[in-house]
This record gives structure tokens, C-alpha cells and sequence, in this order.
């Protein structure tokens, strides 16, 4: 069965549309629930003596602090609590201690972590600078790589991938911190890899069909790969679903991010990138 990818082209402008608006207005309006990393604070994680120091308990003990508590497996509890702006190292080890006793011996701790606002703002501005200069060299591959409508649709979509990746962690509220700045990069490298296929593809049938309609040419490159495509989505799906179950609370929100990384990308490579080499000659595109 062959599907009519090209006969829909239009509402891929809608939706592609709609996406972005919506993820602009998070971004704007929203902004991201950034983790320790990169707002600054502390983070322990702890494990209760006693069951019956439960974490609405903790919450209680530690309510000055405005703590976020979240349970996670083994019976462990990860413990979160913001610093204020300017703090110094002084400042944060006297609210290490702080916590420390008002907890007492009814808690054991099996990790402690302290990222002051100064090192997160330089972390922000690395992560930013790493997504930067990935997008940067992806283009000059592409540009290397095709011409024309290809590296145009490949550009575009290439945008497209990364508004929609920093729409999702807004929008879902997912912590982001230096795992989502990974997230991103590997969403991004996988939806171009799989946009490289297929324009392979696109290209081989260009020299083999002389007098093929584009539209049909696309519908069936997009056709012939569509399996491979598939495939190769939810075989990496199906990780995510073993890391999100098995993996812990702490790897649940990478196998979701991951997983909307992967259906991005092949949605946008059968749609968003196919769909612009419309609007090309591509007979006349010289390598």
C-alpha cells in the first residue's frame, strides 16, 4: 500500500505552525523548570531510618526551606531546596548544616550536592553554547552534504526539531539541566540522520525516474523507506520504555524526553523535510 504523503503537505504547514506558536508561548510565557544545575541549590538524596518518617513529614520539618521532595525507588527520597542569589560557599555549607539538623539521625544520606547560582549561570551558558555550535556544524554538513531544496528543507527542519525540543521541556514541565542539553543534541543528531536517508533516497529514484512528477517521487522514496523508518523508531521507542520502567525515577523524564525526540524526528522527516523539496527543481540541484 502506498500512502500519499505529498496530497496532506498542506496541513504539515498547520500543525507545524501551531507547534511552534504553542512552544514560543511556553518558552515566553512559562519559561523551563530548571533543575539544580543550572538554578543553583542543593540536592540530597536520602533514605528514612524509620518508615514512619515519611516525606509529608520531611516536607513539614524542612517547610522554611520550601523543599521539593520526591520519593524514589528503594525507598529513598530525593531531596531538593533552592539558594538564594549571590550566596557564597559559606552561605550554602551553614544550609547543608542547617538541613542536616533538622533532619538528624532519622535520615542516612547517600548523596549531597551543592551547585551555587554562579557555577549554574555558567552552566546554562555551556549548554547553550554546546547546542549552538552542534546546530552550526550540522548545517555546514548539510550544506556540504546537499544543495539546494535539500539543505534548505534539512535547514528548516533542523530549526523545527530544536523549537519543538525546548517547546516539549517547557511545555511538560520537565526538569532541565544538563541531561535535557543532551537530550536535545541526540533528538536533533537522530532526526538529521534519519533526514539524510531519506534524501539519499529521494535522490537515487531522482536519477532513476527521469520524468516522475516530484510529489510522486517523494511519496514513493518516502515509501520505500518507511519501514526502515518505522522500525528503527520504535526499536529505539522500545529502549525507552525498558529505561522508563526499569531505570528509576531519576531516568524517567530522559526516556519520555527521548521518546518525543525519536517521534519528532521521523515525523518531521516524512513530513516537514520531504514536504519543502516540493517547492524545488530538483533536477536542476547540482552536488
Amino acid at each position: 500500500m502506498k500512502l500519499h504523503f505529498m496530497k496532506y503537505r498542506k496541513l504539515s504547514y498547520w500543525v507545524s505552525g501551531i507547534c511552534i506558536l504553542l512552544s514560543v508561548l511556553s518558552i515566553i510565557f512559562k519559561g523551563f523548570n530548571y533543575g539544580i544545575d543550572f538554578s543553583g541549590g542543593i540536592a540530597m538524596e536520602i533514605t528514612p531510618v524509620n518508615a514512619d518518617y515519611t516525606v509529608d513529614k520531611m516536607r513539614h520539618d524542612l517547610e522554611a526551606f520550601k523543599p521539593e521532595l520526591q520519593s524514589i525507588d528503594g525507598g529513598s527520597v530525593l531531596l531538593r531546596v533552592g539558594l538564594p542569589k549571590g550566596s557564597t560557599d559559606e552561605q550554602q555549607n551553614i544550609r547543608v548544616a542547617e538541613i542536616k539538623n533538622i533532619l538528624g539521625n532519622r535520615v542516612e544520606y547517600s548523596q549531597i550536592q551543592v551547585v551555587g547560582p554562579k557555577i549554574g549561570g555558567e552552566l546554562i551558558r555551556g549548554g547553550v553554547l554546546a547546542i549552538l555550535v552542534s546546530f552550526v556544524l550540522m548545517a555546514v554538513y548539510i550544506w556540504i552534504q546537499y544543495r539546494g531544496g535539500y539543505a534548505v528543507g534539512s535547514f528548516v527542519s533542523l530549526i523545527l526539531d530544536l523549537i519543538l525540543m525546548f517547546g516539549f521541556f517547557s511545555i511538560m514541565g520537565l526538569e532541565f539541566n544538563q541531561t535535557a542539553i543532551a537530550v536535545i543534541l541526540m533528538g536533533v543528531g537522530y532526526s538529521i540522520n534519519d533526514k539524510v536517508v531519506n534524501y539519499d533516497r529521494i535522490d537515487e529514484n531522482l536519477k532513476k525516474y527521469h520524468k516522475m512528477h516530484t510529489d510522486d517521487l517523494i511519496d514513493l522514496s518516502v515509501n520505500e523507506m518507511l519501514y526502515r523508518t518505522v522500525m528503527t523508531s520504535v526499536s529505539t521507542i522500545l529502549a525507552m520504555v525498558g529505561i522508563y520502567i526499569f531505570g528509576g525515577q531519576m531516568l524517567r523524564e530522559f526516556a519520555i524526553a527521548m521518546t518525543f525526540s525519536i517521534v519528532m524526528g521521523t515525523l518531521t522527516s516524512i513530513y516537514i523535510s520531504n514536504v519543502i523539496l516540493y517547492h524545488f527543481n530538483l533536477r536542476d540541484t547540482e552536488y
